[in-house]
């Protein structure tokens, strides 16, 4: 994990801030006191607590570090696009304590030298912990298993084959059987990749009447229930990501209350955009699995308001500009979204989606639980990982304001209302605005 840098790190007292932590129940206006890089008390300074640095939150939220389960750093392998470096300004910049990486880098997170690599340049960037999903199968060509033990052992928190395909479902049911055996929680994107096929939009009338060649639900509803059948057949510990689907969010929901060992998420651009944004043949709204209906939109934000969604992740996909520029269906898909997780998460409240705790909840507590870590918290002894933002700052998204190295970005030349003014990490404070 993160270490501090070599200095002790300071005494800090953050004082007059509204103090929300969802994972102890605490929503009131406390002082916090950080010592050796962990919580040190909250509300009473510990006996003989001087501070070396005071941080005036009055006006502000604090709350514990944001947890972002699907962040591309791009590294190794596509540094033209961004870097760890990079990206972790970026998230620091964004009230982003942890970054949860998928495995599909190049080369592909499949040994413990390739877990090592990517903590080292965390480590030296320094800015926010970067954690890793190891490959499901070796070189994630979907055929061979990978060698979860020394995975685990060297430090990842999942194991996941990203958005490739296994070769079939005996392939998986074995996959699934020996992460069980490790206590590893496997990461599950829905998609039947014979159904999806080279889709790139939604398959209904947008789609049709543009020319675009579509995504059925199916694509995705038939995964979930392959999957589910599969979990309850090995009793792995699984995470759907990503879901698109109104149909998805109940098939979880149901499995969750016949007691099925399985959580979800939702990227944030699904609680915003839909099938419709795409209609100018706007590249930066080319997504997998694609922008879904209205309808689906709307689903989507009830499940998380029910907590069927115990996470909501920015699924950080930044891109070069030409990877932007070609025809619609060649364009890569993604979205760049660490400047703007925690934005879009407070307009949800603004728009009675939810209460503000609940969404702490889920950019907090959540995703760490989900992940096994024992972060989104600002429980006394833990790391002191701590967001502090301002929630009524509005600030317009422009190239000038966005930091991550992606500017691929849908919501580009909006208002946003709500920013991160200081972030720590392990008790440093990494980002000031």
């Amino acid at each position: 994990m993160m270490t501090s840098s070599t200095q002790h790190p300071d005494r800090i007292r953050i004082s007059g801030g509204r103090v929300i932590d969802p994972a102890n129940n605490l929503d009131a206006v406390l002082d916090v006191f950080v010592a050796d890089g962990n919580i040190a008390a909250v509300g009473t300074p510990p006996d003989g607590f001087i501070a070396d640095h005071e941080i005036d939150a009055s006006g502000r939220i604090v709350c514990p570090g944001l947890v972002d389960l699907c962040a591309r750093t791009r590294e190794p392998g596509q540094e033209h696009k961004a870097t760890i470096a990079s990206e972790s300004l970026a998230a620091a910049s964004g009230g982003i304590t942890t970054l949860c990486c998928p495995p599909d880098t190049y080369p592909v997170v499949e040994t413990p030298a390739d877990i090592e690599l990517i903590r080292l340049r965390a480590e030296a960037a320094g800015k926010a912990r970067v954690v890793t999903l190891g490959a499901l199968t070796r070189g994630l060509d979907g055929e061979y298993l990978s060698e979860m033990a020394a995975l685990k052992k060297a430090g990842c928190v999942g194991v996941s084959n990203a958005l490739r395909p296994l070769a079939n479902t005996q392939v998986l049911r074995r996959a699934l059987e020996y992460a069980a055996t490790f206590d590893l929680t496997v990461f599950l994107y829905a998609d039947d990749h014979w159904l999806s096929a080279n889709g790139c939009a939604h398959e209904g009338k947008v789609a049709t009447r543009m020319g675009l060649p579509g995504i059925p639900q199916a694509a995705e509803t038939a995964a979930i229930a392959r999957d589910l059948a599969l979990v309850e057949q090995t009793g792995v510990r699984a995470h759907f990501c990503r879901l698109s689907t109104a149909r998805a969010a109940h098939m979880v929901a149901r499995a969750q209350f016949d007691g099925l060992p399985v959580t979800a998420d939702v990227a944030i651009p699904y609680l915003y955009l839909t099938e419709i944004d795409i209609r100018e043949f706007d590249s930066n709204c080319h997504v997998i699995p694609p922008l879904r209906t209205t309808e689906d939109r709307q689903r989507l934000r009830d499940a998380v308001q029910r907590g069927i969604f115990s996470a909501i992740c920015s699924d950080h996909q930044p891109h070069d500009p030409d990877a932007k520029l070609r025809p619609f269906p060649s364009t890569e898909p993604g979205i760049s979204g660490l400047d703007t997780l925690l934005p879009l998460g407070l307009r949800l409240v603004d728009e009675q989606v939810m209460k503000l705790g609940e969404l702490i909840h889920r950019l907090t507590a959540g995703p760490a639980r989900i992940l096994g870590l024992p972060g989104g918290t600002l429980a006394v002894g833990s790391a002191a990982d701590i967001c502090i933002f301002d929630p009524e700052l509005t600030w317009l998204l422009d190239p000038s304001t966005i930091k991550s190295h992606g500017h691929n970005t849908p919501f580009m030349g909006w208002e946003l209302k709500g920013r991160a003014t200081h972030t720590l990490l392990a008790g440093r404070l990494v980002h000031t605005l």
